[in-house]
C-alpha cells in the first residue's frame, strides 16, 4: 500500500489545506504516515506571507531532491501560496516536482492530481487491493491532533492591506454554503472530533444562504456548528476587527460551545499607519469594540498581531502603538518587523526605518506585550482550569491558553486541571478529575 505524508508551512489555513489536499489521495488508497522517509508521496503545502515563509518553502523543495533520487517512484506535490506566486518558475528550477498546485486552483485540486498521478500508478487499483471497497482510515485533524479539526468556510480576502500578499495569492472571497459546512462539520465529529476551528482570511466577513434561500450571517454559522451532535467547543480564526459586530458579540456571550479567546489583529496603533496600511478602522474603534466585547463576556481573553517598522513609521507612531497595547493589555500577541513582499503596495514604498530602530521598536513591544502574558499566567496559578485534551497530557483552555499536566491523558476528554505554575507560554497544572 502506498503511502503519503504532508507538511504544512505557515498558518492555520495552511494546515487545514493539507488535510485537504492529502484527502483525495486518502480516498484512493493512500495510507498517511509521520516521517518523509515512510512516504511514497510528499504533499508539501507552501507558505508565502513573509519573505522568510517562502524562502523556506524553496529551501525545502531543494533538499527533497535527495528524497526523490533515493526513489525515483516517489512523488512530490507542491501546493498552496508559494505554490500560487512562484508557479511555474518553481518546476523550473526544480525539475524533481511532480504536480504544483497554486492557492487559487485547490478546488480543482482532484482532477489535477488525478491527471498527474495516473501514469505513476494504479491507486484505483489499490484502493480496492488495501481497503477491499471500504473507506480510508480516519486520520488526525490537521495533522496534529486527533481531536481538534480544522473546518475552512471561505478562501480569499476582499481587502487590500497594503503589506499583504494574501489577495494576490489567494484570490477574491469565496464562501462554501452553510450546509455544506455543517455536513462537513458533522462528517468530523462523528468520527471523534471534539473541538472545531473555523477558518478563513477574513473568517467573520463570512455569509451565505441555505438550502431554503435564508440568508446566513456568520453569528448564525457559529451557532449551528456549535449545536452539533459531539462538538464540545468551536473557535475561529482570523477574524477581521472590522466584522466583529453586535450579532458576533452576542453569540460569542451566549453561545456555551464557543470559545472565549478572539484573536484580533491590531496591527499598529497609529491611525495615519492603519490609513496607510488600508486596515478600515481607526485604534479607537478597534478599543471600542474589545470594551463591548468585554462588557458581554468579562472573561473573554484577546490577543493580536502587530507590525513595526512599516515604511514611514515615526516615533509618534510607535508611541501610538504602545498606548494602544497598554489600552487592549493582550493575553499574548504575535509582533512582526515589517520586511517588503514583492507584489503589494508597500514593496513599492520608500524601507525607511532603519534595520537598528525596527529591532529596538520591536524589542520594546516584545517586551510590554510579555509582560501582559505573564500578568495573565500568574493570574491562573492556583486555579483550576477545564482544559480539552488534545494529544494526550497536553491541551488548551477554552479562552487559549495551552496546559501540560502530570497524568497520561486521554484526547477528547474535558478534565479539570489545577494551575501550578507556568513554562514558556503553556500552564504546567496537576489533573483533578
Amino acid at each position: 500500500m502506498r503511502r503519503i505524508h504532508v507538511v504544512a508551512l505557515g498558518c492555520q489555513m495552511s494546515v487545514a489545506d493539507g488535510g485537504e489536499l492529502a484527502r483525495p489521495l486518502i480516498e484512493r488508497g493512500l495510507r498517511p504516515v509521520a516521517s518523509l522517509g515512510e512516504a511514497d508521496v510528499l504533499v508539501l503545502n507552501t507558505c508565502t506571507v513573509r519573505q522568510h515563509a517562502e524562502d523556506k518553502a524553496v529551501s525545502m523543495i531543494g533538499r527533497l531532491k535527495t528524497w526523490k533520487d533515493d526513489d525515483p517512484e516517489r512523488v512530490l506535490i507542491v501546493a498552496g501560496c508559494a505554490a500560487e506566486r512562484l508557479g511555474g518558475l518553481l518546476l523550473s528550477r526544480f525539475p524533481h516536482i511532480d504536480l504544483v498546485v497554486g492557492a487559487k486552483s485547490l478546488d480543482d485540486y482532484p482532477r489535477l492530481v488525478e491527471e498527474a498521478l495516473a501514469h505513476r500508478f494504479d491507486h484505483p487499483g489499490e484502493t480496492r487491493e488495501g481497503f477491499h471497497g471500504e473507506a480510508a482510515p480516519n486520520t488526525p485533524f490537521g495533522w496534529a491532533s486527533p481531536v481538534v479539526a480544522q473546518v475552512t468556510i471561505m478562501r480569499g480576502c476582499n481587502y487590500s492591506c497594503a503589506y499583504c500578499i494574501v489577495p494576490q495569492v489567494r484570490g477574491r472571497e469565496s464562501y462554501r454554503a452553510p450546509g455544506t459546512i455543517l455536513a462537513d462539520v458533522g462528517a468530523k465529529a462523528a468520527v471523534g472530533a471534539r473541538e472545531i476551528v473555523l477558518l478563513g482570511q477574513t473568517v467573520n466577513s463570512w455569509h451565505g444562504r441555505d438550502e431554503a434561500g435564508r440568508a446566513w450571517r456568520f453569528a448564525d454559522l457559529l451557532r449551528a456548528v456549535a449545536a452539533v451532535p459531539g462538538v464540545l467547543r468551536v473557535r475561529f480564526e482570523s477574524p477581521h476587527p472590522h466584522f466583529v459586530d453586535d450579532e458576533l458579540i452576542e453569540a460569542l456571550a451566549t453561545t456555551p460551545g464557543l470559545c472565549g479567546h478572539l484573536h484580533l489583529p491590531l496591527q499598529s496603533g497609529s491611525d495615519r499607519l492603519l490609513k496607510r496600511m488600508r486596515r478600515n478602522y481607526t485604534a479607537a474603534s478597534f478599543l471600542e469594540k474589545v470594551a463591548r466585547l468585554k462588557a458581554a463576556l468579562p472573561s473573554i481573553e484577546v490577543s493580536t498581531d502587530i507590525i513595526v517598522g512599516l515604511p514611514s513609521e515615526t516615533g509618534d507612531d510607535f508611541a501610538r502603538t504602545l498606548e494602544a497595547v497598554e489600552s487592549l493589555r493582550p493575553a499574548w500577541a504575535y509582533t512582526f518587523k515589517y520586511s517588503p513582499r514583492e507584489g503589494t503596495q508597500a514593496a513599492g514604498w520608500p524601507d525607511d526605518v532603519p534595520v537598528d530602530v525596527k529591532e529596538e521598536r520591536l524589542a520594546r513591544l516584545n517586551a510590554l506585550c510579555d509582560a501582559y502574558n505573564d500578568e495573565a499566567m500568574r493570574a491562573r496559578i492556583g486555579k483550576t482550569v477545564s482544559v480539552l485534551d488534545e494529544t494526550g497530557g497536553y491541551g488548551r483552555t477554552k479562552d487559549g491558553f495551552r496546559v501540560k499536566w502530570d497524568a497520561p491523558g486521554e484526547p477528547g476528554r474535558e478534565l479539570l486541571i489545577r494551575v501550578t505554575g507556568s513554562s514558556k507560554r503553556t500552564l504546567l497544572g496537576e489533573y483533578e478529575r
